[in-house]
């Protein structure tokens, strides 16, 4: 049986590609900052165990790798906040937050998680979720778009420098999902109807759209598949000529 770790796993877009990772034969780790998020999630699965780990703290991280004893087979970088603001409004301690978050947590996860790999020869993968945001900044986002923009470059980076150990990166980069950070804010009927008509597919995605391509990115039928971020979004990035007249 194959080892995954997921971060963020205790809620939304997380969940979900715990709990298809777990449907398809994986021991799913499934990492939080609480606890009580984490073990939720794991109560809900088949071989999945539970754990509160700092993902922007490398002692917490390899307190964790300890724990487990063993080198994942996967490591799907899911953590993410984000503080919205105009930048000319943002503070400096949020811009950091999400940064550290975002982009060095999965820095750190990722990198203390291959050296296992390497040492014990495992041609391993690792996927890191990043945002439309990271392709075309929308405004008020703050560090949310640049932190995973840096992210989108740093799986590149990774693919590079760690494709000589057969271990393939990769990102997703998930559109309009109602889950998660965004399910709040497509509770509002108006945005959600004008968001859901914005996409080409006519609908908004779901957590699961994203959980099925981390589980293709995993698969061998990827085998190939390596630095490159996939776009998930039903096509929405772009459609903006087809919301502009030609007359």
């Amino acid at each position: 049986m194959k080892n995954a770790i997921v971060t963020g796993g205790g809620g939304g877009i997380g969940k979900s590609i715990c709990k298809e990772l777990s449907m398809n034969g994986y021991a799913v780790a499934v990492l939080d900052l609480k606890l009580e998020n984490s073990s939720r999630t794991a109560r809900e699965l088949d071989n999945a165990s539970a754990y509160a780990v700092d993902v922007r703290n490398q002692l917490s991280v390899k307190e964790f790798y300890r724990d487990i004893g063993k080198a994942p087979d996967l490591i799907v970088n899911n953590a993410g906040i984000a503080r919205f603001d105009k930048l000319l409004d943002q503070k400096v301690t949020d811009f950091e937050d999400v940064v550290q978050t975002n982009l060095i947590g999965s820095f750190i996860v990722a990198t203390e998680g291959v050296r296992l790999m390497v040492a014990e020869g495992i041609n391993g993968c690792v996927i890191n979720i990043t945002s439309i945001h990271s392709v075309s900044p929308g405004i008020g986002v703050g560090a949310y778009s640049p932190a995973k923009a840096g992210l989108a470059s740093l799986t590149k980076l990774m693919a590079l420098e760690w494709g000589e150990f057969g271990i393939r990166v990769n990102a997703i980069a998930p559109g309009f999902i109602d889950s998660g950070m965004s399910k709040p804010f497509f509770e509002n009927p108006k945005i959600r109807e004008l968001r859901g008509k914005a996409v080409p597919l006519q609908r908004l995605g779901t957590s699961e759209d994203i959980a099925k391509t981390v589980l293709y990115l995993s698969s061998d039928a990827a085998a190939y598949v390596n630095a490159n971020e996939i776009i998930v979004d039903g096509g929405v990035i772009h459609s903006v000529l087809m919301h502009l007249p030609r007359e």
